[in-house]
């Protein structure tokens, strides 16, 4: 099988590599698979070597690279590469191919001859993809930024909720945690403990709550300085998880679920000492975080196509999206002012983006550089335009994986040759988790291609495992576009004649209030009253609670609202009316100050009263 070209009377000790030092393609490669085998192969330009081996004719060393092995034979070619590329540490598959698959071996001579004989190409091309350095990427920039950057959105999740959680889930809230926690409980027993994973079992109380939200404070300031990250991440996913769970139904948002997954995946890629420049940095987290950015986008990409909303296939999803979103912000009703074919072109692109810049973290170092600038491109155009919380922060730090050590102009790092020595022994952790995700993110992506496909047993048992944890799930935001904007109006009354709307901080009511501007900070309530605008109030039993707080003039409540028009009282009677909203035109805006437009009232709730009458 060998090509033996022949034998040299004195070998080397170890395998060498014999190169022409003339070739910047060559230069280029062999940087690289010097790192790739370490000390395991030496590497001479043919220019020092030939002459030690005179029974090769130096032409011969000319026409292509050389191995020489250390009992004096020779190869050549593709071989060569193959074969001291296998010297190295792991497993060389491609060697074990040339070596014994049918065809391989005449496929890769045949590749080797077509770039050798144009290596001017190869090299312009090479430049093109990688640039002047094509050496395996390192991601210890994007780790640091990373780490510190989840840090921050964890501080932003914990003080958002912790403003709010009192009036949402508290004793006297919307939807108390504690009766969640109750009736789980009496329906599934014991089961309850590990469907619900939440270290509020231990405690429902206000005082509780508010313990987890403060301590997920202060361990996120420690991942954001630095210190102890494994450890902190552990304690933040314990954290959020359990309010996640808690929160039910406004902490149910793809971004908390998001938070969970990447901060999870997280605590295999963190040092347990302080963030250092050069700590252990496990090749199989990073895979596993690059995978969830692939996921995320990719999905959210490919299920918009395969929904069946036309709007996405026709292009005029952004027709609707602006003024039709939770909560739109001032630049998104200028956006909808936009030209109609600027606005076809931009939904073109964002598919394009979603679908294609995730494909391309795959390829070499420029092509993976565009994929990422595009994708943190779009969500700051999203982020521009709506208010999504955390969400386009969390994407954007997840990008950060898509950009090398070599990528950054501040970075003057190198390759360590004892890396792979100090990752070894906790490297097989990753791995488990990767071994038990992947098939579930494969499957999950299938799942955007012809969703309700079935699932193999093994897959759905580990998936279903898993679940209670959140911490692998499908993404896909605005699958199918909403085309109409229904605004529940909230409104109270002492006599049941004069009546005054609730305003609330955030959400579309009052015509004249611009579209402001709350991200990072999410209000959870108002996005929830546009998710309870789609359907009616039977299918939202939390409304029925905030009605019935609202009636009791709960203060914790109120204060998750804008303006209280009975303060220091409560209402008598209670009714929702709903409405069919849109942006106001340029010169509506311009004529009345308006910036919404809202049609004629229908009922979500009839009149309500706790006293019966």
């Amino acid at each position: 099988m060998a090509s033996l070209t022949n034998r040299v009377a004195r070998p080397p000790s170890k395998p060498l590599l014999v190169y022409d030092a003339d070739c910047a393609f060559c230069k280029l490669w062999i940087a690289r698979w010097r790192e790739e085998t370490g000390d395991a192969v030496d590497y001479e330009p043919l220019q020092n070597a030939a002459a030690n081996f005179p029974e090769l004719p130096r032409a011969e060393f000319e026409r292509a690279v050389k191995v020489i092995e250390p009992d004096g034979r020779v190869y050549s070619g593709a071989e060569a590469v193959l074969r001291s590329l296998g010297a190295g540490e792991g497993v060389a598959p491609t060697r074990w191919c040339y070596d014994h698959v049918p065809g391989f071996a005449a496929i890769a001579e045949a590749i080797y001859r077509l770039i050798a004989s144009h290596r001017g190409l190869a090299h312009r091309v090479t430049g093109l993809l990688w640039g002047n350095d094509v050496r395996r990427p390192t991601y210890f920039v994007a780790r640091d930024w990373f780490l510190r950057a989840l840090g921050v959105i964890y501080l932003i999740a914990f003080l958002s909720f912790w403003v709010q959680c009192d009036g949402l889930i508290g004793a006297r809230g919307i939807a108390p945690m504690a009766d969640y926690l109750f009736a789980a409980h009496a329906q599934l027993g014991t089961h309850a403990y590990s469907e619900l994973p939440t270290l509020c079992w231990l405690d429902s109380s206000n005082a509780f709550l508010h313990f987890l939200c403060g301590a997920g404070a202060v361990f996120s300031v420690l991942l954001v300085i630095g210190v102890a990250p494994a450890i902190c991440l552990v304690l933040l996913f314990a954290s959020y998880l359990s309010l996640t769970i808690a929160g039910q139904e406004f902490l149910s948002f793809q971004w908390d679920i998001l938070l969970l997954e990447c901060g999870f995946l997280a605590i295999f890629l963190a040092p347990f000492g302080r963030i250092k420049r050069r700590a252990r940095l496990s090749p199989a987290a990073i895979f596993l975080l690059q995978c969830l950015l692939f996921k995320l986008m990719f999905m959210s990409g490919i299920v918009k196509l395969t929904s069946g909303d036309d709007s996405w296939a026709n292009l005029t999803a952004l027709d609707y999206h602006y003024w039709t979103q939770p909560l739109p912000t001032v630049l998104g009703w200028w956006a909808d002012k936009s030209p109609e074919w600027f606005k076809h072109f931009s939904t073109a692109a964002a598919l394009v983006i979603e679908i294609g810049g995730p494909v391309l973290i795959w390829f070499p170092r420029r092509l993976r550089l565009l994929g990422a600038g595009a994708m943190i491109f779009l969500q700051i155009c999203i982020g521009l335009t709506g208010n999504y919380a955390f969400f386009n922060l969390l994407t954007i730090a997840l990008c950060l994986f898509a950009i090398d050590d070599r990528s950054w102009p501040f970075s003057r790092l190198t390759n360590s040759p004892n890396e792979s020595a100090r990752r070894r022994g906790w490297e097989v952790i990753p791995i488990l988790v990767l071994a038990a995700m992947f098939p579930i993110n494969a499957m999950l992506i299938v799942d955007s291609f012809k969703p309700r496909v079935a699932w193999p047993r093994p897959i759905a048992a580990i998936s279903n495992a898993l679940a209670p944890f959140r911490i692998v799930d499908g993404y896909g935001l605005f699958r199918v576009m909403t085309k109409e904007r229904a605004e529940i109006v909230i409104e109270g009354s002492a006599d049941g004649i004069d009546w005054k709307p609730y305003v609330f901080k955030w959400k579309p009511g009052p015509l004249d209030r611009m579209p402001a501007f709350v991200e990072p900070h999410q209000p959870r309530l108002d996005w929830q009253m546009w998710f309870a605008a789609l359907g009616n109030a039977r299918q939202n039993p939390w409304f029925f609670g905030l009605v019935q707080r609202l009636l009791e003039g709960e203060p914790v409540v109120r204060r998750l609202l804008a303006s209280d028009p009975f303060p220091g009282n409560a209402p008598r009677y209670l009714r929702a009316e709903i409405y069919h909203y849109r942006f106001a035109t340029v010169a509506e805006h311009r004529q009345t100050g308006a910036w919404w437009v809202r049609g004629d009232a229908l009922t979500y709730l009839p009149e309500v009263s706790l006293r019966g009458d």
